[in-house]
């Protein structure tokens, strides 16, 4: 599989079809910190503020009302994405002086944000329920491999408590764009490879390789540099099984997926044949607004080998 995707997340990052109604234990809460918020959701679009800069965002899960007014969000809002169609659109500028660079914290790390023409902007907040996760796993110098890694959060997260990592992303401008923000945040010696990922994690089985925790979070869908087409659901057994052989015992394994063709139950059956159902945890990742709307944002896994 190429990664050199058209763009790096489906456009929609829908969750699995029918897991609206999954038992509330199989829920896990993403929460905002000083420098993020999810203010609001509702008929179809997002509401959030990064730092100092609030944008308006399209959401497909966002299908209820939402708890402020359109009128009070367009106060807020600096920013408003505006879809051309399902994979680009614009930004429309809501305040004379908003920024279309800028940084937030995490913690004690730093990360340059900016708009795109996808709609996001260089974070995905939701993963802040895996940086928990990881920051409460990783050891000084174990070995983590984090694929499909964009712009870095989960890789500096293990960084800076002491990790090893190998970075992998096949989209030069996302490699450039992490190691700024390790720069940004004073780290040093995360090992950058240009490649395609699933291909990257195949040679390193081949060779022998083992670490002690592994990310992923793979796009829903995409085009190659060929053309050719990329769905998760059709690589989601080779890609558990593939992490399954790179882990060392006591290995950690991180797998999202915001597929609408990627239910609960299905990585329930990909995980099967490596995983027993006491080595895994299969949830729901969710967030909960300042006005109490709560959001979906896809399917996980998570292995403790």
């Amino acid at each position: 599989m190429s990664k050199q995707f058209t763009q790096r997340k489906s456009s929609e990052r829908r969750a699995g079809n029918g897991n609206e109604a999954a038992d509330l234990n199989s829920r896990e809460y993403a929460v905002g910190w000083p420098d993020y918020e999810l203010l609001d959701a509702g008929d179809g679009k997002k509401l959030e503020r990064w730092g100092d800069v609030v944008t308006i965002r399209p959401e497909i899960q966002a299908h209820f009302q939402p708890g402020w007014t359109c009128l009070d969000w367009q106060a807020r809002a600096d920013w408003e994405f505006e879809e051309l169609s399902s994979t680009q659109g614009t930004w429309k500028k809501l305040k004379p002086q908003a920024n279309e660079h800028w940084q937030i914290a995490y913690q004690q790390l730093t990360f340059g944000l900016k708009l795109t023409k996808f709609k996001h902007v260089g974070l995905f907040p939701e993963q802040q329920a895996n940086w928990r996760f990881i920051a409460a796993r990783v050891k000084p110098g174990d070995k983590v491999l984090n694929l499909f890694a964009y712009t870095g959060a989960a890789s500096l997260v293990a960084r800076t408590h002491g990790a090893e990592v190998v970075h992998v992303d096949s989209i030069k401008q996302m490699l450039d764009w992490a190691n700024d923000n390790q720069a940004r945040s004073a780290l040093t010696d995360i090992k950058w490879v240009l490649e395609d990922a699933l291909k990257f994690a195949k040679r390193e089985l081949k060779r022998g390789s083992r670490y002690d925790g592994i990310i992923m979070d793979p796009p829903a869908w995409g085009l190659g540099a060929k053309g050719e087409k990329w769905k998760l659901e059709n690589h989601l057994a080779d890609l558990i099984e593939t992490a399954h052989g790179l882990m060392h015992p006591g290995a950690f394994l991180i797998l999202n997926t915001y597929s609408p063709k990627v239910e609960l139950q299905d990585l329930a059956s990909a995980a099967a044949p490596c995983f027993s159902r006491n080595q895994s945890e299969i949830k729901q990742l969710w967030m909960q607004s300042k006005t109490g709307k709560a959001l979906l944002y896809g399917n996980l896994l998570r292995v403790i080998a």
